[in-house]
């Protein structure tokens, strides 16, 4: 596996077992003082009495400086990142080439509103990943600002193309957190609690889940139930999926799944719309997770990584829908900001120059392997899942019954931070650790964070 282009840690070699074999070790994590420190304590006290309490803090440290796959906190403490922003950073924290774009387009102007006074760099962004998406003919985009505002105008574009109104969404699915978004997202609490009513004319299908079931057979059979029984087909404007789901769990759509909406939109002048805000940018070790499938989508939505940190989003589709509404449908004063559009070229040029797309297979490989050995052996690590770089591990109680253990989750991610390493649960039962780590992480980084999360589940687990 080799090392990533200007990497930290050491350089180590693949073995058998998928650990990596050292060759002049370097550690990365560095713990200074008790975590969390004194001063995190500090501003975390202040954090309580100026901060609105609902944002809750997942990590009791304050960050200081960021660099590649590493934050460093205000104690001076160094840890490795398997967090990535919640899959923000597939270039790793300040990108020297992504922070030169963004510093050299700060110098020539902030704000323009593209529809007033429109600039070059929204243009090249549109032209790039237009000619990058997995959709075939003449495609469009259009860029606003967070992944929830992209798949609410994916909608619209489709109601707009079809006529219709009605919106199937799937179960364990995370869209967002805007009105329209959070109806059609499945997790209830935290996100929904409390906040109905919700948008009218969104219907939710069974997801298939390789562990939990169903199979695809039967999502796909109860979906066409719901075209019967639930809303007509020719009332659906769009069937908006993730090819793998992030909120849910790092759930994988199956190429079966994917070929049956594929065919079932074409079979009634559906919208079908890819998700790909967590698993766009090289996560699943294709640029796009549509990719995994031979499958084209009408409209694809990109967010997360497409900007290395700064707050962008966009809908990339085909030119017959992205062109069909009328003049002023979809806009808003900050989208496809200047700096935004100038960090996500940047970006672009980081995954040519250095291959992040084909390191994310090795760094995924070289995950899956550990996890796989965890699994093996604790009986409570109930699966291991995920496309390329995209990987979980779902915590049981037992394997028989299959109950979910978020206490388990929890407590690994504690005694992780203890060791020094970033990580974070997902799942609708909340009982899934996800990695999400930057793509250009060292392999002397990943080696020493896969043995910081070991250690932390040999503390919980036993």
């Amino acid at each position: 596996m080799p090392s990533a282009p200007g990497g930290g840690g050491d350089h180590r070699r693949p073995t058998g077992s998928g650990r990596l074999e050292p060759v002049a070790a370097t550690r990365t994590i560095e713990l200074r003082t008790a975590i969390p420190g004194p001063r995190s304590l500090a501003l975390l006290e202040r954090e309580q009495r100026a901060v609105s309490r609902p944002l809750i803090v997942h990590a009791p440290i304050v960050a200081a400086e960021a660099r590649g796959a590493t934050i460093t906190d205000v104690d001076g403490n160094t840890f490795l990142d398997f967090v990535g922003g919640v899959g923000v950073l597939n270039v790793g924290h300040n990108h020297p080439r992504v922070v030169e774009a963004v510093h050299a387009q700060v110098d020539r102007f902030l704000h323009t509103d593209f529809t007033v006074v429109p600039y070059e760099p929204y243009i090249r962004l549109a032209e790039r990943l237009s000619a990058l998406v997995p959709i075939s003919g003449e495609t469009r985009a259009a860029f606003f600002n967070a992944g929830t505002e992209a798949v609410e105008n994916a909608v619209k574009l489709a109601r707009l193309h079809t006529g219709r109104h009605a919106v199937i969404a799937f179960e364990g699915a995370f869209h967002g957190r805007t009105l329209l978004a959070l109806t059609m997202t499945s997790r209830t609490h935290p996100y929904k609690t409390g906040l109905g009513p919700f948008a009218p004319e969104v219907y939710r299908a069974p997801f298939p889940n390789g562990y939990r079931g169903p199979s695809s057979d039967e999502a796909l059979a109860a979906l066409r139930r719901m075209l019967q029984t639930h809303v007509g087909a020719d009332h659906v404007a769009a069937i908006v999926f993730e090819p793998q789901q992030g909120e849910g769990g790092f759930v994988p759509a199956e190429p079966a799944f994917v070929r049956g909406l594929r065919e079932l939109c074409d079979e009634h002048g559906i919208v079908l719309v890819a998700d790909e805000v967590q698993t766009g940018f090289g996560r699943t070790a294709r640029m796009f997770a549509m990719e995994h499938f031979d499958v084209e989508a009408d409209l694809l939505v990109v967010a997360k990584s497409i900007a290395g940190g700064l707050p962008l989003s966009g809908v990339v589709g085909r030119a017959a829908i992205m062109d069909d509404p009328h003049a002023g449908a979809i806009g808003g004063t900050f989208i496809g900001n200047p700096v935004a559009c100038a960090a996500a070229n940047a970006v672009l040029d980081v995954f040519e120059e250095e291959g992040l797309v084909g390191r994310a297979a090795l760094v995924g490989d070289a995950i899956r392997a550990r996890m796989l050995g965890w699994q093996a052996r604790w009986q409570e690590i109930g699966d291991v899942r995920g496309l390329g770089a995209m990987l979980a591990i779902e915590l049981v109680r037992d394997r028989a019954s299959k109950e979910p253990a978020p206490a388990l989750a929890e407590a690994v991610i504690d005694a992780a931070l203890q060791r020094g390493l970033l990580l974070l649960k997902a799942g609708v039962y909340g009982n899934c650790i996800r990695v999400l780590c930057p793509l250009t992480i060292s392999d002397g980084e990943l080696e020493e964070g896969l043995d910081a999360w070991e250690g932390a589940l040999e503390a919980v687990l036993g």
